[in-house]
């Protein structure tokens, strides 16, 4: 369950000390794969990148929503997890140092009068750009709530949709809502972890009595509450009760219309996230569908110097695969390069001949015989 950012690998949340905005030659909107190899592809062409996710952690949707599940369609990798994947880009873009900027959106895009791009971010980090790459995925995601009304007071206290931090859920009296991975992960964890991160009690809590979950962790879970060690129940959440200001329990209406108390010291819900376009639809680019329009030379948008790479781009033909997200960037990557060098002749070189891309990469030139 753990995400970790792999070693090498610069965090930062604000501007310079002076308040000035950073100045760069790219920004990258999405932290996942597709943003990530765009780091690779623009640091060959010897272009510096800013990233900046929404998300806490490194590797977007592939971490967040499937980390320990296989992918089995990277060419030359016949099989790798989410954070596997993620794991080797971050190995991959270590020679270029890119900057992380994590947990915020970007919020304003405006071009400036010297034909740069003026970037701003809710954590109000400034960048003067001379590119950007939106690299964003579906949009940012958002967890879908638990629409019973007054209980998103304790959200932040008992109430919560994501784990960060497991610790302060030991020793407590847990339900866990849903029916997906997260949910049965999370309720498994929490029931099985060692004594002193585990829970006091679970209970998971879905509607019906079919999973979404990887059938493994379905039988796992149905093992468990055959020795009493957690405990399933089918029904929704239809209500709750209040004590001295805290969540005491919840009602549960179950497929019998009985409603049902459940006391719990914390309710977990996991329905999943819904992607969100958010302020990329106010950014004057043009859109079909929610998604971001591209030509197929560059993957620029109908702004030129800002490109569009994987799931939130569109263009006749588009597939939404994660190779195609790769080549996507490369060529963006080069449709860029005029931006960054207007003076300069940008020719293809290969990785594994060019002694220049070497250097690039830190690498030895290889001698043939």
């Amino acid at each position: 369950m753990e995400m970790h950012i792999a070693p090498a690998i610069t965090q930062a949340a604000d501007s310079p000390a002076s308040g000035q905005p950073i100045e760069t030659d790219a920004v990258i909107v999405g932290a996942g794969p597709v943003g990530l190899f765009q780091v690779f592809e623009l640091g060959l062409l010897e272009i510096k990148a800013h990233v900046i996710d929404s998300l806490p952690h490194l590797g977007g949707q592939c971490v967040e929503l499937y980390p320990d599940k296989p992918i089995y369609d990277i060419p030359a990798v016949p099989v790798c997890t989410g954070q596997e994947l993620t794991d080797n880009l971050l190995k991959q873009i270590e020679p270029f140092h890119p900057t992380f900027h994590l947990g915020q959106d970007v919020t304003e895009l405006r071009r400036l009068d010297d034909g740069r791009f003026f970037v701003a971010t809710s954590k109000a980090t400034r960048f003067v750009t001379k590119t950007v790459f939106i690299a964003a995925g579906v949009g940012s995601f958002q967890p879908r709530l638990l629409k019973v009304e007054g209980l998103e007071r304790f959200e932040g206290s008992q109430l919560f949709y994501r784990v960060k931090d497991p610790a302060p859920f030991a020793g407590r009296n847990l339900v866990v809502v849903g029916g997906g991975d997260s949910a049965l992960d999370w309720a498994l964890h929490f029931a099985t972890t060692d004594q002193a991160q585990r829970a006091e009690s679970v209970v998971l809590l879905h509607r019906r009595d079919g999973f979404r979950a990887a059938p493994s962790s379905v039988a796992r879970m149905r093992a468990l509450c055959e020795q009493h060690e957690m405990q399933l129940l089918v029904g929704q959440v239809s209500g709750f009760d209040e004590r001295d200001g805290k969540l005491s329990e919840i009602k549960v209406t179950g497929n019998d219309g009985i409603t049902r108390r459940l006391p719990l010291d914390m309710l977990l819900v996991f329905f999943g996230l819904s992607p969100k376009l958010g302020p990329i639809a106010d950014w004057g680019l043009a859109l079909e569908r929610k998604q971001i329009v591209v030509d197929t030379e560059k993957f620029q948008t109908s702004v030129p110097g800002i490109f569009a790479v994987g799931d939130i781009n569109t263009y006749p033909g588009k597939k939404k695969l994660i190779l195609s997200g790769f080549h996507e960037a490369a060529l963006a990557a080069f449709g860029a390069a005029p931006y960054v060098f207007p003076e300069k002749k940008i020719h293809l070189q290969y990785t594994t001949t060019s002694p220049k891309l070497h250097k690039v990469l830190g690498v030895e030139t290889p001698v043939f015989d």
